[in-house]
């Protein structure tokens, strides 16, 4: 921390907590109170319950937490692949081809996602390639969404790497292929999950695209919330949410771990 007094540290605390607690302590807090609740009619929710959790890891809320599971796995391995294969491919082109390059994987994230759902829909209609209806429409939409995230996150990387180690490796023989797979991948074994886990995280609370791709049998859990929250179940809602939250912390913890040992080797 860049202040050292008592007092600015207290000060700084202080505005710190004013601006957490009220934005993004409190409306958790009200969902989790909610999740646990049968009424609320007053200032503190009444009936407290835990009932709204065996519905919500059971049946068919279960089978989209398993939908949103599936998604957001293959949808981070494929950002993964092709914004990190696009990022070191990008150390080898020019000032403008890279600036080309930015531009394109950064589109998706400077449109609505309900654009982007609504070209994969449109793209994805009609012969040659005929997803829609498929659960592969929705995987490739939350691809698109999440790539730019995994090739900023690798492009930074790569501009960080000392050269002097690929330098090394290529001057005692060893091959392109094999000096990509035992020094630079390596290298940036942080930073890929890093973006791994933020692709996770952001495929697990994708709604708009989705919203306008799913079909019947592959509903993620925030379409399951919504469609819970818009027949005025609000508890239940609440209850679902929780468990993606909790779900969602779980693998991002697990992914942390991963890229601590990682930067340790």
């Amino acid at each position: 921390m860049l202040v050292h007094s008592r007092t600015g540290k207290w000060a700084t605390w202080s505005a710190f907590a004013l601006l957490f607690v009220p934005l993004f302590a409190v409306p958790l807090l009200v969902i989790l109170a909610a999740s646990f609740s049968t009424n609320w009619s007053g200032a503190l929710p009444s009936g407290p319950t835990a009932t709204r959790y065996a519905a919500a890891t059971s049946g068919d809320s279960l089978q989209a937490l398993t939908t949103s599971l599936v998604t957001a796995v293959c949808a981070s391995v494929l950002a993964l692949v092709l914004g990190g294969w696009a990022a070191l491919a990008a150390d080898s082109l020019g000032r403008r081809g890279k600036r080309v390059l930015d531009a394109l994987f950064m589109l998706p994230v400077a449109v609505p996602s309900v654009v982007v759902g609504l070209a994969v829909l449109v793209a994805f209609s009609r012969p040659p390639v005929f997803l829609n209806g498929t659960r592969w429409i929705v995987i490739i939409a939350h691809t698109v969404l999440v790539t730019a995230f995994a090739y900023q996150s690798v492009s930074a990387a790569a501009r960080r790497l000392d050269p002097m180690y690929e330098q090394a490796a290529a001057s005692l023989g060893a091959s392109p292929a094999r000096v990509l797979w035992r020094v630079r991948l390596p290298l940036l074994l942080p930073s890929l999950t890093a973006a791994a886990g933020l692709c996770f995280a952001l495929s697990m609370g994708e709604l708009s695209a989705t919203m306008m791709l799913y079909p019947p049998d592959w509903t993620p859990l925030p379409v399951h919330i919504f469609a819970a929250t818009d027949r005025g179940s609000l508890f239940t809602g609440a209850a679902l949410a929780v468990v993606l939250m909790g779900t969602t912390l779980l693998v991002l913890t697990a992914v942390s771990r991963i890229r601590t040992r990682a930067s340790y080797r």
